[in-house]
C-alpha cells in the first residue's frame, strides 16, 4: 500500500519516470535482487531465478498529464499530472509479486526451477510508447511467455476479468493539416474554403473509411479536435485536425493505414486545397493467446477462486501488444472498485481504487508466471 501511495503522490509522465524508476530498484535491491537499467530512458529490468523456462512480467510506470481531483493524503503532488490509469497499481503489485517470486524461484534457498523477468516499462500512455522500445532493446530475448494486468473500474476488488484473443483495439493518432490561398468569406468560389473542407474531412473521411473497411474490423475514426480562422469574414490558409484511428482487428489497423492517404486526397484535392498527414501508429490489439489465456486462467483462479470473469473487448489502446509479437501472452482486467461503489472510468481526473486490489494484483501477477513455469517446464500436458 506505502509503495501504490508514494508513487501516486508523485506521478511522472511519459519519458520523465526517473523517480519511479529509482524507487522500485530500491525496492528490488533491499531484497536481495539485481535490477539493471532498460537501456533506454527510464524504467527498468529485473531477471529472478536461475534456470528452467523464462517467462516475463510487465508493469508500466508512467502518469498521465491531467489534474488530480480527489481529496486524499496520496493526492498528486505534481500540478497536472495523475495517476488516472492506475500505473502505480501495477507498479507496486508488479514489485510485490517479484518480492514474492524471488522467496521461490532459483537458488539454494529457492523452492522451485524456473525464471521470472519483471519488466518495469516507461510511455505506456505516449506515442511512440515505450513497448516497441524496449523490445527492440532486447527485454524479450529467451522469453517464452508474458502476463501483464490492468486496473478495471468494472469489477469489484476480488474479481479478475480473462479473455481470449482481442481484448483491446488498435490506437493511432491523426494529425492533418490542410493549406490552401485564403481569401475573403465573400468570395469562397475564388479560394480554397478550408473550413468548409475540414468539415468535409471531419465528416466524410470517417464514413469513407467505415464503407471501405470490413466492419468486423471495427475501424474508427473520430476526431476530437479541429482548429481553423479566427474572423468571421476571413477564409483562413490553414486548416488542422486532430483524431485518433481505432480498430479492433490487427487486419482492419494495418488497412486503415493504407486508404487513408488517398481517401484524403479524393476529399481534399478537388476543391483546391493540399494536405500534409501525420499518421503516428500507437499499437495494434493486443490478442491473448489461447494457451497463455489458458495458463494465465489457472493462475488467477488460484487466487481469486470464483472471481473469473469474461469480458468485452474493449475499444482504448495498450501497448503491451506489441511484446505478443515475440511470445505468447495474456493480459487481465484487475477489479479495483469497492463493491456496491459506483464505478469511476480510468483517465477521469477523480479515478482512484479499493487499496485491496494491490495485494491482490501481486498475487495473480505470481501466480500467473508460476503456472506458465509449471506449463513450460510439462509441455505435453498441454496438448
Amino acid at each position: 500500500m506505502a509503495l501504490r501511495r508514494d508513487l501516486h503522490a508523485h506521478p511522472e509522465p511519459s519519458w520523465e519516470e526517473h523517480r519511479s524508476t529509482d524507487v522500485v530498484a530500491d525496492r528490488l535491491r533491499a531484497a536481495g535482487l539485481v535490477p539493471r537499467p532498460s537501456g533506454v530512458a527510464t524504467g527498468l529490468v529485473c531477471d529472478i531465478g536461475t534456470g528452467g523456462p523464462l517467462v516475463a512480467l510487465r508493469a508500466d510506470l508512467d502518469a498521465l498529464r491531467m489534474a488530480d481531483t480527489k481529496d486524499v493524503p496520496y493526492r498528486s503532488t505534481v500540478e497536472g499530472v495523475c495517476h488516472a490509469c492506475g500505473h502505480d497499481v501495477h507498479t507496486a503489485a508488479a514489485v510485490g509479486a517479484a518480492l514474492a517470486l524471488a522467496r521461490v524461484l532459483g537458488g539454494a534457498s529457492g523452492e522451485r526451477g524456473g525464471r521470472v523477468r519483471m519488466i518495469f516499462q516507461p510511455a505506456e500512455e505516449s506515442i511512440p510508447s515505450g513497448a516497441p522500445r524496449f523490445v527492440a532493446d532486447g527485454v524479450m530475448g529467451d522469453v517464452q511467455a508474458i502476463f501483464a494486468l490492468h486496473c478495471d473500474p468494472a469489477f469489484t476488488v476480488g474479481e479478475v476479468g480473462v479473455r481470449t484473443g482481442a481484448i483491446t483495439s488498435a490506437a493511432d493518432m491523426i494529425e492533418i493539416r490542410l493549406r490552401g490561398p485564403g481569401g475573403h468569406t465573400a468570395r469562397p468560389f475564388r479560394t480554397a474554403d478550408l473550413v468548409h473542407i475540414a468539415a468535409r474531412v471531419a465528416v466524410d473521411l470517417p464514413m469513407t473509411l467505415a464503407r471501405l473497411s470490413d466492419p468486423r474490423d471495427g475501424v474508427n475514426l473520430t476526431f476530437g479536435a479541429i482548429e481553423a480562422g479566427h474572423a468571421a469574414n476571413v477564409i483562413p490558409t490553414v486548416a488542422t485536425l486532430r483524431g485518433s484511428l481505432r480498430a479492433l482487428q490487427r487486419s482492419g489497423w494495418e488497412g486503415a493505414a493504407k486508404l487513408l492517404p488517398g481517401l484524403l486526397a479524393a476529399t481534399v484535392e478537388p476543391l483546391g486545397a493540399t494536405w500534409e498527414l501525420d499518421h503516428r501508429p500507437g499499437a495494434p490489439p493486443v490478442e491473448n493467446n489461447p494457451w497463455a489465456t489458458a495458463v494465465a486462467e489457472r493462475g488467477v483462479r488460484a487466487v481469486v477462486g470464483d472471481g473469473v470473469r469474461d469480458m468485452a473487448q474493449s475499444t482504448g489502446g495498450e501497448d503491451f501488444s506489441w511484446y505478443l509479437d515475440h511470445a505468447p501472452g495474456c493480459f487481465v482486467r484487475l477489479g479495483v472498485t469497492t463493491p456496491d461503489a459506483v464505478p469511476v472510468d480510468i483517465h477521469a481526473s477523480a479515478f482512484d481504487v479499493d487499496e485491496r486490489a494491490v495485494p491482490l494484483g501481486a498475487r495473480v501477477l505470481a501466480g500467473m508466471a508460476l503456472e506458465a513455469i509449471d506449463a513450460l517446464t510439462r509441455p505435453l500436458e498441454l496438448t
